[in-house]
């Protein structure tokens, strides 16, 4: 099994690329079956989701736009349960067809909020894609249209996903070792 070392921990291989991209473009062919003919903006939440994002519209095949917004709830391997919007949205979502990329969604706190904040703006739908879901971990119930992979609670890097700012750039999932 695969290892990798990102800063002090220890990670061995959860999810290989391939597996990974299976899923995506799963995922993606119901994206473009379900929104066919429909004005869709997606919104990536940076940094992490920023992987899912891109191999996720390479895999989309119907008329569409991605914007970016930035929020964060993670300090080290825990949440801080408090969700700060660091870098918002431009783009008029009134009427439109919203789905939002996430990379992770664990206790549901920054999802609740993102779309708390976009629900305001009356788009025509608004959607969850999350590649990772951490179910027993819930505190807010989100709904999830698209999901991944159901994880269990086990602090996860790569594939856009960091430690302390490292590791995004593996391709493979990797999960904290068991010391």
């Amino acid at each position: 099994m695969k290892e990798v070392k990102v800063h002090d921990r220890h990670f061995v291989q959860y999810l290989g690329a391939s597996q990974i991209q299976n899923r995506v473009e799963e995922i993606a062919a119901q994206i473009n079956e379900e929104y066919e003919g429909k004005d869709i903006l997606f919104i990536g939440v940076l940094n992490g989701a920023f992987m899912f994002a891109s191999d996720l519209l390479q895999n989309i095949n119907i008329p569409c736009e991605i914007t970016f917004v930035k929020m964060a709830s993670y300090q080290s391997t825990q949440t801080t349960g408090n969700v700060e919007q660091l870098l918002g949205l431009r783009e008029s979502i009134e009427g439109r067809h919203v789905v939002i990329i996430e990379d992770i969604v664990d206790t549901g706190l920054t999802m609740s909020r993102a779309l708390a904040d976009l629900s305001k703006q009356n788009p025509a739908s608004l959607a969850v894609a999350t590649l990772l879901f951490k179910k027993e971990c819930l505190k807010e119930n989100v709904p999830l249209k698209y999901i991944g992979f159901e994880i269990p609670d086990r602090f996860v890097v790569g594939y856009g996903l960091d430690y302390d700012a490292q590791g995004r750039n593996l391709r493979d999932i990797y999960q904290l070792k068991d010391d």
